[in-house]
């Protein structure tokens, strides 16, 4: 049996075949929900903009052009939906922190003995808490590109696609978002790494 490419689902989509979309939708909700729940931070939010995200997908297929991946098309209409929600979000006084979710459902590496010893627990606690607020602290644009880049996991290029601006763009947005996150934690007392680029990833998945 084979295997039916991305491509070609998205061209019997394109066609009106609602099961060939669904499977779309199958395989990126994962990704495409736990992009929404890092940037926005509360689970239902998260799963209304994923399905919002899906939705806007279905009603412009048409004009999906193929210049980039359909997933990362995807990216672009959620992380736009997301970028509208929490600008509307600080605009209308709301914001009550971010519960922002470093936790993967892929599995984890094996837990070393230390890993369940209170202090250690404690201090992973303090850092999880000092990173969400100091990315709830950031604009809407910093976080978008921090979540896509440092958890997400997107190339330079696709950032690039995703976002729609220049490489050297996205370089700087990504630098100046890094530089203010830093500052921020700076702040708060709590810049705990300073010898890796950010320090998102070094308390992820601990």
């Amino acid at each position: 049996m084979s295997i039916i490419t991305e491509s070609e689902l998205v061209a019997r989509a394109k066609a009106g075949d609602q099961d060939a979309f669904e499977q779309l939708v199958r395989d990126n909700e994962k990704r495409i929900y736990n992009l929404a729940l890092r940037m926005v931070g509360d689970p239902e939010d998260a799963l209304d903009l994923s399905q919002e995200a899906f939705l806007n997908a279905w009603k412009g297929l048409a004009t999906f052009q193929g210049n980039s991946s359909f997933s990362t098309w995807l990216y672009r209409l959620a992380s736009n939906a997301c970028l509208d929600f929490l600008r509307a979000r600080k605009r209308r006084h709301e914001a009550v922190g971010a519960s922002l979710s470093l936790d993967d459902t892929d599995a984890a590496p094996p837990l070393s003995d230390d890993h369940f010893r209170p202090d250690i627990q404690l201090e992973r606690r303090e850092r999880e808490a000092a990173l969400r607020r100091a990315l709830d602290a950031l604009p809407p644009h910093h976080r978008q590109v921090l979540v896509l880049r440092e958890l997400s996991g997107l190339s330079y290029q696709e950032l690039s696609d995703v976002l729609q601006l220049d490489m050297g763009t996205v370089k700087s947005r990504l630098t100046r978002a890094r530089v203010s996150l830093r500052k921020i934690l700076r702040e708060d007392g709590n810049f705990f790494s300073p010898a890796s680029s950010i320090p998102i990833k070094a308390i992820e998945r601990k």
